[in-house]
């Protein structure tokens, strides 16, 4: 396993936009900012999708532009399209993520495009994030199940995440968007893709829907994945899948890293306090088993 292992932060876009609570853009700052000073290098800040089909990131602008960026630190923001890119070029935005999935059935539902159509849409955005010397990120969802169409085909997930890779993104997320993989499964998974697409440039993304989500995350780890996608208090889930709980919380990610000796830079009681925190603005108890074991006056 590698002795240090990168966390991206999405709890403030992937988690906050299927909370059902409204967050208030303050709030939404306040929780970049706590996070940054957890130690966290990446934090997924928020989506410039359009505010008809995300209201709860309608303020992505506002929140961008007020957080307070530290010297190291990278803020993706996801986008859609070209209109989206634009919209997070004018407020400064240095680095993106595009998102497709490996299932026809879940993207006809989530973007109302095929695989191919999906592919050609982030065509031009990719070409003016290489001009702009702006980082793309890519994100492929559904890569071990689907809620429609059940199955996914590994060389399915293969191909997607390949083309990805080949069109520009630094780094491929690979996302069991309705947390349905097991050890196996995931572990079978990773290898398939790691064949076509370099180990460095993969990161994985687990939804704890079925409790699994530790247990993949390990497997992939003894496999070499270095990067790994985390939600503060397990906060959201994805509001195009039916049935798809939080996502693994990372304070419960951070423990176990640190629990088997892998650096992450992370200072998880300030990591746990953040969650803490959040569920309390969420009206919750705090999604992360850790949170609530610390909490309680647990060392």
């Amino acid at each position: 396993m590698s002795p240090a292992v990168r966390i991206v932060e999405v709890g403030p876009r992937d988690g906050l936009q299927n909370e059902k609570a409204q967050v208030a853009t303050a709030d939404k700052i306040a929780l970049i900012d706590r996070l940054s000073a957890s130690g966290l290098q990446s934090i997924e800040a928020t989506s410039f999708v359009s505010p008809k089909w995300v209201p709860q990131l309608a303020d992505a602008a506002e929140v961008y532009a007020g957080i307070s960026r530290r010297d190291g630190v990278h803020y993706p923001v996801l986008v859609p399209n070209e209109k989206g890119y634009e919209r997070a070029r004018e407020v400064g935005v240095e680095e993106i993520a595009v998102f497709t999935a490996a299932s026809e059935a879940f993207n006809r539902k989530n973007i109302n495009a095929s695989i191919d159509e999906s592919l050609a849409r982030f065509a031009p955005v990719l070409e003016r994030a290489r001009r702009d010397g702006v980082r793309v990120r890519g994100y492929v969802s559904t890569v071990l199940g689907c809620p429609y169409q059940g199955e996914v085909p590994l060389d399915d997930v293969v191909r997607v995440a390949r083309r990805l890779h080949g069109m520009g993104c630094y780094e491929i997320s690979l996302g069991d968007t309705i947390g349905v993989g097991t050890p196996g499964k995931a572990r079978a998974m990773l290898r398939a893709v790691a064949a076509e697409v370099p180990m460095p440039a993969l990161a994985v993304h687990f939804h704890d829907t079925y409790g699994q989500a530790l247990s993949n995350i390990l497997a992939c780890l003894e496999e070499g994945v270095a990067v790994v996608d985390a939600s503060v208090s397990g906060a959201g889930g994805c509001p195009y899948a039916k049935g798809a709980s939080g996502n693994v919380a990372t304070e419960d990610v951070v423990y176990m890293l640190h629990g088997l000796g892998i650096g992450t830079g992370v200072d998880l009681d300030a990591l746990a306090d953040t969650g803490r925190w959040l569920a309390g603005r969420l009206g919750r108890v705090t999604g992360s088993k850790v949170g609530q074991a610390l909490a309680g006056g647990a060392d």
